[in-house]
Parts: C-alpha cells; sequence; structure tokens
C-alpha cells in the first residue's frame, strides 16, 4: 500500500530534490506557491480551482479557463448570473443538462454508476453530494428549513467525520441511484421554485444561518447560495460526463 498522508502540514515549503516522485497523487490539498521545476514525464494531470497555472514561462490560466467555458457552456451561465432572470436561466440550463445526462448513465448497468474513475466520486456519489450541497445552501441557508439534511447527502472531503455525523449523513451509505434520486430530484423542485419566485430584493438578503455549522460564521446572501449551488451542478456535470464517457467504454468491451 503507498503512503498516505491526511491534514498534514509536513510537506509546506519543503523542497524535494532528485526523489521519483512517479505515480504521486495530490487531493483535497492546498498547492499555493507550488513549483515544479526541470521535472520530466509523462501524463501529467491537474485539476482543481487555481488562480494562476503557469506552465514553463507560459501563463495557460486564460485559455484553460476559456476551453472549459467553450466546452461547458452552462459554467459561464452558473458563474455570471447576477439578476433573478439570469439565475432562472441558468437552472432552466441545469435541469436540461442533468435531464439529458440522467437518461445516458440509465443506459449503464447499476454497477458501473457506483464505479470510481480515477479516484473520483462514482455517478451516485456525485448526485449524493449535488443532493448535499442543495441541502445546506439552499434548504438550510436560505429556506432555514427545520430538518433540512436528507442522510443520503455527501459533503466535501474536508468535512470532518464527526461534523457530518452531526447533521446525520449516513457516508457508509451505498444506496442506489434511483434511492439518490429521489430526494436529490425532490432539491432540484425545490431549487426551480426558489428561482421562479426569486425578485431582485430577495437576492441580497442576508440569510438566517450559514449552510452548515463547519461553514466560516460571516454573512450569506441569496445571491450567493444560489451561485454556490448552481456553480456545484455545472462543475460537477462536467466531471460525470467525463466519467461516464470512461464506463460506457468500459461496458462496450465487458
Amino acid at each position: 500500500m503507498p503512503a498516505e498522508y491526511t491534514q498534514s502540514d509536513q510537506f509546506r515549503g519543503a523542497r524535494i530534490h532528485l526523489s521519483d516522485l512517479s505515480g504521486l497523487e495530490i487531493r483535497d490539498c492546498d498547492v499555493t506557491g507550488l513549483k515544479i521545476v526541470d521535472c520530466y514525464g509523462g501524463n501529467v494531470s491537474l485539476g482543481g480551482g487555481f488562480e494562476r497555472v503557469v506552465v514553463n514561462d507560459v501563463d495557460v490560466t486564460a485559455y484553460v479557463e476559456a476551453e472549459l467555458d467553450r466546452l461547458h457552456p452552462n459554467r459561464v451561465l452558473a458563474r455570471e448570473a447576477t439578476s433573478a432572470a439570469e439565475y432562472r436561466a441558468a437552472w432552466d440550463a441545469i435541469e436540461k443538462q442533468w435531464e439529458e445526462t440522467l437518461d445516458r448513465a440509465r443506459r449503464l448497468p447499476e454497477a458501473k454508476l457506483h464505479e470510481q474513475v480515477d479516484g473520483e466520486w462514482s455517478f451516485v456519489e456525485t448526485q449524493r453530494h449535488l443532493l448535499m450541497a442543495s441541502d445546506a445552501w439552499i434548504g438550510n441557508a436560505v429556506l432555514e428549513e427545520d430538518a433540512p439534511y436528507h442522510p443520503l447527502g455527501l459533503p466535501s472531503g474536508g468535512m470532518p467525520a464527526e461534523a457530518s455525523a452531526k447533521l446525520g449523513l449516513t457516508l457508509d451509505a451505498t444506496p442506489t441511484l434511483d434511492e439518490v434520486l429521489a430526494p436529490r430530484l425532490a432539491r432540484m423542485a425545490t431549487m426551480r421554485r426558489v428561482v421562479d419566485e426569486l425578485t431582485e430584493a430577495e437576492l441580497d438578503r442576508v440569510c438566517g444561518r450559514k449552510p452548515a455549522d463547519p461553514y466560516p460564521d460571516k454573512e450569506y446572501v441569496v445571491r450567493r447560495c444560489l451561485t454556490v449551488v448552481s456553480k456545484e451542478e455545472a462543475e460537477h456535470h462536467r466531471y460525470a460526463v467525463r466519467d461516464l464517457t470512461v464506463l460506457e467504454a468500459g461496458a462496450r468491451t465487458e
């Protein structure tokens, strides 16, 4: 088994020299200021939210973002929505893309929808995460529901297990796609109602709650909550269709 380091700061500011790092995986980490200099190898993959990326002295940040926006135009709608009408348009597009993608996913055997591609969430786990995002940012923060969190919700990897337990989440559950979609589609319908009833004044309302206890204590306004959910939907759809392509290819060869 390869060594695994979790919630460690022992590599902060470290210098790794003349070492074999082939196969190294860095996941859910702060890599601000990371430098890879005079290294060599093939099949190098970067993924995440990077403010600036320079490859061989060429700033490729704008190119990468523009190409992602070209391939996944709903990212732009989700990111740039500022008015009630624009949030409705973004959600229209998100609903349509998920309807098409869920139809595509259902053509695969159920077992394939539980497979992880390159260590990423499975298709079912992605639906569980988006369920959690809706519960936190809409059900809890915006609507202040009495019991906003569904037990099948899956938080980001950075949430401590004890915090998840306090929210009533069952992280080790193994639900079918249909079992997850029942609450997931109900939350999407709630988001539909929220954006349909949205006014410009409501966008700037300060929410009475933060998304969940582990989140920082600060003001959360409705527009920010809607943007977070819309961006989560757009980005995780991108990951989902990327991995569905791999799963479909695997299914054809089995």
